[in-house]
């Protein structure tokens, strides 16, 4: 039998070495500790740029002190501005450095270095290009706004427009950015600065944007772009109405190219009551005003809403005198007499001067002592008035004199001015200028107005002033108490002064008694609101007006008395603003807000 070979075994494999052991710890170790390195720099890198910016700001916030970002600071907005813009930029630079931004992502610690930034920014944008373009106007100012002859250089007036407009946008677009901060977010030493930044950029905000707005249509109110015809309201506060006092006399003024002229004057008695109102009154007016609103060209004034006034003052001059109205300002005797002391002592038309010290009581108790019967009085009154404008126009008064008469005006609201032309009324609606109470820009504001039922001239010796007390600024329901005080002191032989100025018998009350309507006007959808007078609760005739519900009441003052008349008021962010009429004593606003 054959066997097969023989074979032989395959020899074992080589055993494998191992493979070797990647030493990681170490590595990671070098990495984390590299990183840790690197966080610990950035930290302190940021620290110390947090320590700039802060350092920058303090040393801004004293140069910032007292500095209003106002277009009535103009020409002296800051005594030092390059010092205030290097403290500021070394305050931008250091907010804006990259590591900065880069670590404004990590929780909570970026909250705080986003708030820093931002405040630093914005103060900076201020100081850099709002407050130059504020001192530009100013600048305009300087170099002669009027010429010799009292023309208004349109062109300068144009060029402060666009200052303001610069200085407006980037005050606007600084706040946008600061109120999108929530300082409760903030770490206590942080939020404080962050709401007084917020704070006093929405001042400036709130100042220089209907300001620009306003400014920038001046070249075309100012006849630029051809001739315009304005009447001007003399209001007679010795008789009050709600706006200020009744229409004393209209005069019309030419505006061409900044040249002012007086063209036509009309006292009242020239524009005698008529049968029916001039123009179709409301529902809601009638109920309120009666028809009275439109009958008497000086009961124009009962409304406290002035583009219905001046519409219905232009309908009348149209009917009776004729000719284009382009528009209409009125004013009262205390701005017109801060007018004279601008413009120097005026020739008084009975002889001797009118100073501004002594205008309002030469106007509204002297010349009536004087002028016994109305229409002598009423031709006075409008003499004076027109020679005022005259000597405005003719080149009167130094420019810095008047433009701080007519701001300070317009602070107390004794301003009012109304377009006919719509685009121009469009932006005066939504400004304090433009005394339109029922614009929807105002509805959160009440109203206390006063409507003399004397028939005389006793408001002269009316002291008035509107406060506030017992707020309740927390809890579902935060109000405040708005209290109308009314003190009347005529002379002790004011009875004997005659009707006219007396007021009338025939109200049933001795002569030389104050008799007013006091008006309550509520905001907006507010409801109701509830009377007090001298403590007691006293209610009155009541209306509805564009969604604003109406209380009138009566006071009935004798020589020497002393009333107040109280209502409670809803606060809408802490705060509310009170509509009321400027009289010789008090302005028309005033306002409270909660600490």
């Amino acid at each position: 039998m054959t066997h097969p070979p023989a074979t032989t075994a395959p020899p074992a494999p080589a055993p494998t070495p191992p493979a070797p052991r990647r030493r990681v710890g170490p590595v990671v170790a070098r990495v984390v500790a590299v990183v840790a390195v690197l966080l610990v720099l950035a930290a302190a890198w940021v620290a110390f740029r947090v320590w700039q910016a802060a350092t920058a700001l303090q040393d801004a916030r004293a140069g910032l002190a007292g500095v209003e970002v106002d277009p009535r600071a103009a020409g002296t907005v800051a005594a030092d501005l390059e010092g205030l813009r290097a403290h500021t930029s070394r305050a931008r630079d250091a907010a804006s450095d990259p590591v900065w931004r880069a670590a404004e992502v990590v929780p909570w610690a970026g909250d705080q270095l986003t708030a820093v930034r931002v405040v630093a920014t914005a103060v900076d944008d201020l100081v850099r290009d709002a407050l130059p373009a504020v001192d530009a106007l100013g600048a305009v100012l300087d170099d002669g706004l009027r010429g010799p002859d009292g023309r208004v250089d349109v062109a300068a007036v144009s060029r402060g427009a666009e200052a303001l407009r610069t200085a407006a946008a980037t005050t606007a677009a600084a706040r946008d950015r600061l109120d999108a901060l929530d300082p409760d977010r903030l770490v206590g030493p942080l939020a404080d600065p962050v709401r007084e930044a917020q704070r006093t950029v929405a001042r400036a905000d709130a100042s220089l944007g209907p300001a620009a707005r306003g400014l920038a249509l001046l070249p075309g109110l100012l006849g630029a772009d051809g001739p315009r015809t304005y009447l001007v309201l003399a209001l007679n506060s010795a008789e009050l109405r709600a706006a200020g006092g009744i229409v004393g006399s209209i005069t019309a003024v030419r505006v061409e190219d900044g040249a002012v002229a007086v063209v036509d004057q009309r006292s009242t008695d020239q524009l005698r009551s008529l049968d029916t109102p001039v123009l179709p009154l409301t529902a809601e007016e009638l109920a309120t005003h009666t028809d009275r609103l439109g009958r008497w060209v000086q009961n124009s004034t009962l409304t406290p809403h002035f583009p219905r006034t001046a519409e219905l003052v232009a309908a009348r001059w149209q009917r009776d005198v004729g000719g284009p109205v382009d528009g209409v300002v009125a004013t009262d005797p205390v701005a017109i007499g801060a007018l004279v002391g601008a413009v120097g002592p005026l020739a008084d038309p009975d002889g001797g001067t009118l100073t501004g010290d002594g205008f309002v009581r030469a106007v509204l108790r002297e010349a009536y002592l004087r002028y016994p019967h109305s229409l002598e009085a009423d031709a006075y009154f409008a003499d004076v008035a027109s020679s005022v404008v005259a000597a405005v126009g003719a080149g009167g008064g130094s420019t810095e004199d008047l433009v701080g008469a007519l701001t300070g005006a317009v602070d107390e609201r004794r301003v009012r001015v109304w377009s006919a032309h719509g685009d121009e009324q469009e932006v005066l609606a939504g400004t304090v200028v433009g005394g339109g109470f029922l614009a929807p820009p105002f509805a959160g504001a009440a109203g206390v107005f006063l409507d003399d039922v004397s028939q005389g001239k006793l408001g002269v010796d009316l002291t008035t002033a509107v406060t506030f007390r017992d707020a309740r600024c927390d809890g579902p329901s935060p109000r405040v108490t708005a209290v109308l005080s009314l003190d009347f002191r005529p002379p002790a032989d004011v009875a004997t002064f005659g009707r006219y100025i007396a007021g009338s018998p025939d109200l049933g009350v001795p002569l030389g008694t104050l008799t007013t309507t006091v008006s309550v006007w509520s905001p907006v959808g507010a409801g109701p609101v509830a009377l007090r007078r001298d403590g007691a609760p006293v209610g009155g005739a009541g209306s509805t007006v564009a969604g604003r519900d109406v209380q009138q009441v009566a006071s009935v003052l004798a020589p020497g008395a002393r009333q107040e008349v109280a209502v409670d008021l809803p606060l809408h962010d802490g705060g509310v603003t009170v509509w009321t009429t400027p009289t010789v004593s008090s302005p028309g606003e005033a306002s409270f807000r909660c600490p």
